[in-house]
């Protein structure tokens, strides 16, 4: 009778836990501009906040039930979505995901700055170019590291 010798269960069990942060499609080129362009809608519509009211209102669901459909579609296509606080990421991957907060909190000061000195257009604008490239490079950083994983669990 043979056993599998404690390093491999470990090693087992480690694959096992990374496997929801490190095997999914990568998401379709298009993604990071659609965000952008949401992000730069969303920021757009508060043109509308002292003009219409239900304009303002009405743009904002729609925005928000746009976002649910398409957060319901990546959910569908990558399976289980990993989402910060549930379950332990491979430091590979929690190094991104810190890196991603930091990186919202520098583009979301740079749309409100971008918003207060130029206006809701200019805050749009920024939210386009700052949303769209933030993630671009967010995708690329999340796949170099899930590759490391996938290597360093082999």
């Amino acid at each position: 009778m043979e056993s599998t010798p404690p390093s491999e269960q470990l090693r087992a069990a480690e694959r096992g836990e990374a496997a929801p942060y490190v095997r999914f499609p990568p998401t379709p080129w298009w993604y990071s501009p659609v965000v952008g362009a949401w992000a730069a809608a969303f920021v757009g519509t508060f043109a509308w906040w002292r003009v219409n009211a239900v304009l303002f209102v009405t743009s904002l669901v729609v925005l928000i039930v746009l976002e649910g459909l398409f957060i319901g579609w990546l959910k569908r296509r990558h399976g289980a979505l990993p989402r910060p606080g549930y379950g332990r990421p491979p430091a590979e991957i929690a190094s991104v995901w810190r890196g991603y907060a930091a990186g919202f909190v520098v583009v979301i000061a740079a749309i409100a700055v971008a918003w207060w000195l130029g206006g809701v257009a200019a805050g749009a604008a920024v939210a386009f170019v700052t949303v769209t490239a933030g993630l671009a490079v967010y995708e690329r950083r999340y796949a170099v590291a899930a590759a490391r994983v996938r290597e360093r669990l082999r």
